[in-house]
């Protein structure tokens, strides 16, 4: 029995290592600084709530995998399969998160795979990428942005007007990797997928509608927060256990960690300084997103520099390179592994390379270009 539970914790941690890395910091700051209620941003809690809610109501009715199966159809050669695989999630990561899109379509390849007898490595290790480069595109593609969208008041069409460049530039390398894939013609079965309920889906999609209008401030966060949940509860009560709540403790644990050490002089003084200019926050930005992932590293850095710019740019550049410099990474790894589990070293090996090259790529090019 004791076993059991150690093993438990042993996963527990393994699987939520930022949420308790998290607590453990704004325990441990609050014995130093008197942590405030004010340093929790309600806003993007409820920004985030919303949003997890609608990706769970569209994963759960099957919406993605309808378009997924319905355009892979289509497809004829290794060339064509991979080029869709891989800008599907490209796209699909702009608007439900780059971890529900590789959630989604990593399992898909796999399956895929296997039915043409196809290495499907780099096609999910570009896939992985293609969702990390294309959630950088909107507020809502994955936390760190919606985190600086809401701290820094950015106005929309400026928000895009950062993060398109990045993007752009992503998808034209990744196209360019993918069509020099195999032409191989293949033929393959794929079962039809339905969408569930077609009456929850419109509902779904007014819904969506009116939590983007709240994400660019056309509508108050609180309202559509009430309506959120009123839908929810009339439609489908189980949509709220579906919600990640280990994220969003992990935000909470992080805000009273800023907030306790934003008020430590020493602290101020020394991250003010390594952050006074626009060029030390973009590096800055990407080596720590490195070392302790890209959402951590927005919330951390973001007290101490003005440069939104260019930290909204290194933190989403910055999801490239090591496999835990953003943490959807790390879901593909694990759904390969888990299939193939003598592949692990092989897959390293492929994301490391493709990851530095490309974050290498990017990262300079956007440097020249703020100059």
């Amino acid at each position: 029995m004791n076993l059991l539970k150690t093993k438990d914790i042993v996963e527990f941690l393994k699987k939520e290592c930022v949420l308790v890395i998290a607590l453990i910091l704004a325990i441990m700051s609050s014995f130093i600084s008197i942590p405030k209620l004010k340093y929790i941003d309600f806003r993007v809690l409820m920004l985030l709530f919303n949003l997890m809610i609608i990706v769970a109501a569209f994963k759960e009715l099957k919406v993605l995998d309808f378009i997924a199966i319905s355009i892979l159809k289509k497809c004829k050669s290794y060339r064509s399969v991979s080029v869709t695989l891989v800008f599907i999630t490209f796209v699909a990561a702009m608007f439900v998160t780059n971890d529900v899109a590789l959630i989604t379509f990593v399992p898909l390849t796999i399956i895929i795979g296997k039915s043409i007898n196809m290495d499907v490595l780099k096609t999910i290790v570009l896939e992985t990428i293609a969702a990390n480069v294309g959630s950088s595109l909107t507020p809502m593609g994955n936390p760190q942005n919606i985190f600086i969208y809401t701290y820094y008041n950015i106005n929309p069409m400026h928000f895009f007007m950062i993060t398109l460049p990045v993007v752009i530039l992503g998808g034209v390398i990744l196209l360019f990797i993918t069509l020099r894939s195999e032409c191989t013609s293949i033929k393959f079965n794929l079962e039809d997928i339905k969408v569930k309920d077609r009456f929850k889906l419109t509902c779904f999609i007014v819904l969506l509608i009116i939590i983007l209008l709240s994400v660019f401030h056309m509508l108050d966060y609180k309202i559509a927060f009430i309506v959120t949940l009123i839908t929810v509860i009339i439609l489908d009560k189980r949509l709220i256990t579906k919600v990640d709540y280990s994220l969003l403790l992990t935000f909470v644990g992080f805000f009273i960690f800023v907030g306790n050490i934003s008020n430590m002089t020493v602290v101020k003084e020394f991250m003010s300084g390594m952050l006074n200019g626009a060029n030390n926050t973009y590096v800055l930005g990407i080596l720590a997103s490195q070392i302790i992932s890209n959402v951590p590293a927005a919330m951390l850095l973001s007290s101490f520099t003005h440069h939104y710019n260019e930290l909204l740019l290194s933190v989403n550049i910055g999801g490239l390179g090591t496999l835990i410099a953003s943490l959807a990474s790390v879901i593909s790894y694990k759904i390969y592994v888990n299939e193939y589990k003598h592949e692990a070293g092989r897959y390293l090996k492929s994301f490391t390379i493709y990851n530095f090259v490309i974050l290498a790529i990017i990262s300079i090019i956007i440097k020249i270009a703020l100059v």
